[in-house]
């Protein structure tokens, strides 16, 4: 175990096995507390059910209520809504930050929606979708489309002019430039995608609340209709280890697709995105 002195070292990394020991120590707490308050019925027994109980109906939810094929619908429904939200956002920010009066066209209506409540959006989607999958999926696409947006704004913002100059006197032209621009800023882009990920997880259960036979969401609310609170419990977990299965997922690809961000994870901006600007701007022409 790392002594005092380390653990309290201002921006001092740690240990993965103190790191690991650390993550270990936090769950066995929370889990502590839910035993002690259960244990002493502190709280009402529907609010907080005991986790024996919870862990029974866990059980259940994968024997009985197809926990695997509703966790396959929700993730089904954000990957549709991701695909769509990806191919209209990333070439929208590119555009947007290579021109500014592009981004001062749209920016003025996508950046209040970042901090609108998406809840208040819902019946205006089942008007507009009525109640079936359609609805749900541009739901979802709406949630995560304005936080992409201004991701992919802002890094490609971060790329070094220095590459564009370089590419200009090398003969690149305009759509030389754009394609640089997107080789350049997409692994800190693909980074953001975790983070989407999230969104989407926290939107679909509100999403599959309204008219729906498959899913986590529906899941939960179905056990909540009959105040099977252990299930609800249950079901909230199965949402948490999905979520983060699909997170390390998604970090594993990054590793794999972009090694060269580990080694550079010091350096800032543009720097820590591309590996070299003669590279990409090879990329850029071969694409072209």
């Amino acid at each position: 175990m790392a002594n005092l002195n380390e653990l309290f070292s201002i921006r001092k990394e740690i240990s993965p096995r103190v790191r690991l020991g650390l993550g270990f120590l936090s769950w066995m707490i929370v889990i502590l507390v839910w035993i002690g308050l259960t244990h002493w019925e502190l709280l009402p027994p529907f609010s907080l059910p005991k986790p024996l109980g919870v862990m029974r109906a866990f059980g259940k939810l994968w024997t009985e209520y197809d926990l695997l094929g509703n966790v396959g619908e929700s993730w089904w429904r954000i990957a549709q809504a991701f695909f769509w939200c990806a191919v209209i956002a990333i070439p929208l920010g590119i555009l947007m930050a290579s021109f500014r009066w592009l981004f001062e066209l749209i920016n003025p209506v996508a950046a209040p929606m970042r901090a609108m409540p998406l809840t208040a959006f819902l019946p205006a989607f089942i008007a507009l979708f009525g109640m079936d999958e359609t609805m749900k999926v541009a739901f979802l696409w709406f949630g995560m489309f304005f936080y992409l947006l201004a991701v992919v704004v802002e890094e490609v913002n971060r790329v070094d002019n220095a590459l564009l100059e370089t590419a200009y006197t090398l003969g690149a032209k305009r759509r030389h430039a754009l394609w640089l621009m997107f080789r350049a800023s997409f692994p800190a882009i693909f980074s953001s995608f975790r983070i989407l990920y999230d969104i989407g997880w926290t939107y679909v259960i509100l999403a599959e609340m309204v008219n729906a036979r498959k899913g986590v969401g529906y899941m939960v609310e179905a056990a909540r209709k009959v105040l099977d609170f252990e299930r609800v419990y249950a079901g909230i977990i199965a949402i948490g280890i999905a979520a983060f299965l699909f997170r390390f997922l998604l970090t594993f690809l990054e590793r794999k697709l972009f090694p060269w961000r580990q080694a550079t994870a010091a350096l800032s901006g543009a720097a820590a995105a591309v590996p070299s600007a003669h590279a990409h701007l090879k990329a850029a022409k071969r694409g072209a």
